[in-house]
């Protein structure tokens, strides 16, 4: 079974337009192929290959005196993309 690290972890409550600056930057940098996330001292660098998985769900969730909605934007790719593909000689 495969091993999984969290690298990097933020939930924060932000206004609407805030979030939305955030995605507009986090796409420009993705688009260069690096992102680098910062919280304190804490930092994680990304580095994207050309060609990248991209996953969106919204889920719903009915509670007693609220329903939550929740969409997620999940990006992934593999170490390997980024190295290139193994040949041989």
């Amino acid at each position: 079974m495969a091993k999984k690290s969290i690298l990097f972890k933020s939930e924060e409550w932000k206004a609407r337009q805030s979030t939305a600056a955030f995605l507009r930057e986090l796409a420009d940098n993705l688009e260069q192929g690096e992102v680098t996330l910062r919280r304190g001292e804490e930092e994680v660098t990304l580095t994207f290959p050309e060609t990248l998985e991209l996953e969106i769900e919204v889920t719903e969730k009915v509670k007693k005196h609220k329903t939550e909605r929740e969409l997620e934007i999940e990006i992934e790719w593999t170490e390997e993309q980024i190295q290139g593909t193994v040949t041989l000689d």
